[in-house]
């Protein structure tokens, strides 16, 4: 049982770049954000690894994505290199949240446990479906459990590192 506090991660991932759009540099994002498009809100944005700060210049929701146009991004060619490097911006840019709510980041690497004890493994990702969020859970296996507080998700403990599930393990 992990029993040590989990630090809070310095930097939040808030959208992935996901493609690139037009000729001028502009890059398709897929944001992490509700609505898609509040990611724009955030300035700067930290880009890769190297949290590399870039500036948005104009953007706006298209489709099912977010497209915008990167300060000194001037071509095509250019925006593509920046292709599947995410977006993070410092945790103290997020609003604060209201008890039982979350931040993805938050819940990923969190241990997850049953009901009746039995260790299932650690959230390694979440998804956005129609209906609700799903859990990834990687354990002996992956299993993907809806992210539904009170019906599926029990309890979750930050400070412990543990996420409960009323969750069959044979599913």
């Amino acid at each position: 049982m992990n029993t040590m506090a989990r630090p809070e991660p310095d930097y939040v991932p808030i959208g992935v770049i996901s493609g690139v759009h037009g000729v001028r540099g502009w890059v398709k994002v897929h944001s992490f954000t509700q609505p898609r498009e509040a990611i724009l809100q955030y300035q700067p944005w930290l880009l890769g690894p190297e949290r590399r700060q870039v500036k948005i210049g104009e953007g706006r929701r298209q489709g099912k994505s977010v497209v915008a146009a990167i300060d000194g991004i001037n071509d095509r060619e250019t925006a593509r290199a920046l292709l599947d490097l995410e977006i993070a911006v410092p945790r103290e840019s997020l609003p604060v949240l209201a008890d039982g709510q979350y931040y993805w980041a938050d819940l990923v690497g969190l241990e997850v446990v049953t009901v009746t004890g039995q260790t299932l493994g650690k959230v390694e990702r979440l998804m956005e479906t129609g209906a609700n969020d799903v859990l990834v859970v990687r354990g002996e296996r992956e299993r993907l459990i809806p992210y539904v507080p009170g019906q599926y998700v029990i309890r979750v403990d930050l400070q412990a590192g543990r996420l409960e599930v009323d969750w069959d393990p044979d599913f």
